[in-house]
């Protein structure tokens, strides 16, 4: 299997948002992190990910978002727009493919079942997946992107979640989305008695490295 340099995988800012106190589980507000991940494949340079689209009024006062423009964040990690040439979404909520529509025309790969649910009432902000040049190719499970990067469902967040493994020169990085919130919450969950069957998979891939999309705290085992 080919193995990516270490800097072939590129964090990408995005942004924050504060999570209200009533969802933290905590009793406390939280600012979180809104990142995505740059890869360069055999494939061409894959986005996962691409900010967080605008919900309407009531949504933006109960998450208080600031953003970096998709342009914006991608020059922050030497990179354009131009230079993208097919995006992974972990999942269609409107936190994650804010950036989709700059996009247009290229690929934008998904778990069907993820798209059906997106296309439903009440799931998302239909402008952000179904826009002009909108073109979803559609994943059914596991499914290897190019050598070296795996797409790995990991449904708990949503039933259409899914992740990216990615095999480096030091190790396998795998790109978690929001499988969870937080590092701690994927630590607790990796060392449980009876982990799920995707975080069994997960593992046995060897990860060195765990990186999220609400968290810049980096899971190593």
């Amino acid at each position: 299997m080919l193995a990516m340099r270490v800097d072939d995988v590129r964090r990408i800012d995005l942004g924050s948002f504060v999570r209200p106190a009533e969802e933290t589980g905590t009793g406390r507000p939280r600012v979180e992190a809104v990142l995505g991940y740059a890869v360069r494949t055999a494939a061409g340079l894959l986005l996962l990910d691409t900010g967080m689209g605008d919900a309407g009024a009531e949504t933006e006062a109960h998450y208080r978002p600031t953003r970096v423009p998709l342009p914006e964040a991608l020059a922050g990690a030497g990179l354009r727009l131009d230079d993208v040439d097919l995006v992974v979404n972990c999942h269609l909520h409107f936190d994650h493919i804010g950036g989709n529509p700059l996009l247009a025309g290229r690929p934008v790969l998904a778990q069907r079942g993820e798209l059906e649910s997106a296309r439903g009432p009440d799931y998302t902000v239909p402008e952000l997946v179904d826009f002009p040049g909108a073109r979803y190719e559609l994943l059914d499970g596991e499914t290897e992107l190019a050598p070296g990067v795996l797409v790995v469902p990991t449904p708990g967040h949503v039933d259409g979640h899914q992740s990216l493994v990615v095999t480096c020169t030091d190790g396998t990085v795998v790109l978690a989305g929001q499988a969870h919130d937080t590092a701690a919450e994927w630590a607790a969950h990796a060392a449980s008695s009876a982990p799920s069957a995707w975080m069994r998979r997960i593992l046995a891939l060897d990860p060195r490295r765990v990186v999220f999309a609400h968290d810049a705290a980096v899971w190593a085992p």
